[in-house]
């Protein structure tokens, strides 16, 4: 997925100290007419949880006889995208060669590394649009690999009033096979209403709870749905608490904290302002960097990459945690 803001901020991301609940912005998805997401990263009081750098939730749409998602061919480095849909379908196209569906319950997990462009498009069997898209930080030694994709459909587990759905990591016994570059956790859990669960989660992780639907409070702290819950490290438990009649859905996120100062602006993750204005001028001219997408056939070619700032973009220190 793409940042589509005309005038991205500079976002500098670092694990700054917080504890609490980050509550999300609306921002358009390519247009005036375009569906609507939450974005509850990166925000000012916290851009990671982990390598964690971008969650965008969106829906349930009913895209019936309207405006789907039409994201065109558009660039990122340094990162890894992270699809996981409840409804609908959305066709991937990437300048990998590789042509995929993004459906309920299965991980598309795109590694960008050097340079890669995509598209995504819901298809006309979608009526109803939801999910979450995410975006991973790569480490400095990995920010230049090769571009890849994985498909991975994680096995649901009931467990103690609630569904299991590991797709990154390892939690409670389920264990993803897709490769990170740093440790990370991805699950959804489905809580049944009236259940208080108890998930056993590595202390050396920071954690966030994204609340997809339902009356859920993540210890004594209640969420509206877009909400992320921060956890910070230390902790080897997490409690969850179905408050409500219906059952919940909630997203977690982990890893351990993130040592490197980083430049998140418009689709690009990079170590500086040179790092930036680079990748947006290659892009700009078209270079082998990104490649092309093969088979996308919206009315916009590419998107073209908003102006820089005039001002330099600087990483903001990280703090001592």
């Amino acid at each position: 997925m793409s940042n589509t803001d005309p005038a991205p901020d500079e976002v500098a991301c670092a694990a700054v100290p917080f504890a609490g609940v980050l509550h999300p912005r609306e921002v358009p998805l390519g247009g005036p007419r375009a569906i609507r997401v939450r974005r509850t990263l990166p925000q000012r009081e916290r851009s990671l949880i982990g390598a964690w750098c971008f969650a965008d939730h969106y829906g349930p749409h009913d895209v019936r006889g309207g405006t789907g998602m039409d994201v065109p061919p558009h660039p990122h480095t340094g990162l890894q995208t992270v699809s996981w849909l409840f409804s609908g379908e959305v066709e991937h196209r990437d300048s990998g060669g590789v042509h995929a569906m993004v459906r309920p319950g299965e991980l598309n997990l795109m590694t960008a590394g050097a340079g890669i462009c995509h598209s995504e498009v819901s298809t006309d069997a979608t009526a109803i649009l939801h999910g979450v898209q995410l975006w991973v930080a790569l480490p400095g030694e990995a920010r230049d690999t090769a571009r890849g994709f994985e498909h991975f459909v994680p096995e649901p587990r009931a467990f103690d009033g609630a569904t299991l759905r590991v797709f990154i990591g390892e939690l409670e016994g389920q264990r993803s096979p897709v490769h990170t570059f740093t440790p990370l956790l991805g699950a959804q859990v489905d809580v049944d209403p009236g259940t208080e669960l108890t998930l056993e989660i590595d202390p050396g992780f920071e954690h966030g709870v994204l609340l997809d639907r339902g009356d859920v409070a993540v210890g004594d702290t209640s969420l509206e749905v877009a909400d992320l819950a921060f956890q910070a490290v230390g902790a080897d438990r997490l409690y969850l608490t179905n408050r409500g009649a219906e059952p919940a859905r909630v997203v977690l996120l982990g890893g351990p904290p993130f040592p490197e100062e980083l430049l998140m602006w418009w689709n690009f993750v990079g170590r500086s302002h040179d790092d930036i204005a680079t990748y947006r001028r290659l892009w700009e001219e078209g270079d082998d960097r990104f490649g092309a997408v093969e088979g996308y056939s919206g009315a916009v070619s590419r998107l073209p990459a908003p102006p820089l700032p005039n001002a330099t973009l600087r990483p903001r220190p990280n703090p001592r945690v």
